[in-house]
């Protein structure tokens, strides 16, 4: 039951919404201890307080490629499959960082571009440190603005392989985002009247 999808989840991309995640990651998942003593039978508010208490993202690491923590509670969440308000929720609230970063990394892998860029760019505001454990399992700093940007830009996040999503250029020229306006721009402008 552990390895199932939820009964009531729908497709994304067309397949089981955990095989987003690849076969071989997967299957480290499932032999990992933590998902096997505390991913077992949990439900959308029991990741939640997982996540709460994480302490680094990433995704596998060490000589036996053993996942993360962060990378379990993912694939627990695209079995779960929670609904868009609490999606919303969980992205809104500006008190656990990981919690976030755990559910933008959801958002980026099963909503639709347009959402997507609306969603995560005016998070680029968000300048938390996060603990990143990296692949030789040592940890390094990064920042939140900098996860959010590599959810939008790069194909593989946390050694997972994101969906393909329209370039933001040719959904401005298709009408369906508005220009992107950045803060930065602001700050010159205002810059160069006050010279």
């Amino acid at each position: 039951m552990a390895n199932r999808t939820a009964s009531t989840a729908q497709a994304i991309h067309g397949t089981n919404p955990q095989y987003l995640i690849e076969t071989t990651f997967r299957q480290r998942i499932y032999d990992s201890r933590y998902w096997k003593e505390h991913c077992f039978g949990l439900t959308v508010t029991g990741v939640m307080e997982k996540a709460v208490d994480l302490s680094c993202i990433g995704g596998c690491f060490g000589a036996s490629r053993r996942p993360t923590e962060f990378l379990c509670l993912a694939l627990k969440l695209l079995q779960l499959q929670p609904d868009r308000q609490m999606l919303d929720v969980l992205i809104d609230q500006k008190d656990f960082k990981y919690l976030r970063a755990l559910a933008l990394l959801y958002f980026r892998l099963t909503e639709p571009p347009v959402e997507i860029y609306q969603k995560l760019e005016p998070l680029y505001a968000d300048y938390r440190k996060l603990r990143f454990r990296n692949m030789a399992g040592a940890y390094e700093i990064v920042h939140m603005d900098e996860f959010i940007d590599s959810l939008l830009r790069e194909s593989r996040v946390c050694f997972i392989t994101l969906p393909v999503i329209t370039k933001r250029m040719a959904l401005e020229d298709a009408g369906q985002l508005p220009p992107r306006i950045s803060p930065l721009d602001d700050e010159s402008d205002s810059e160069s009247t006050d010279n």
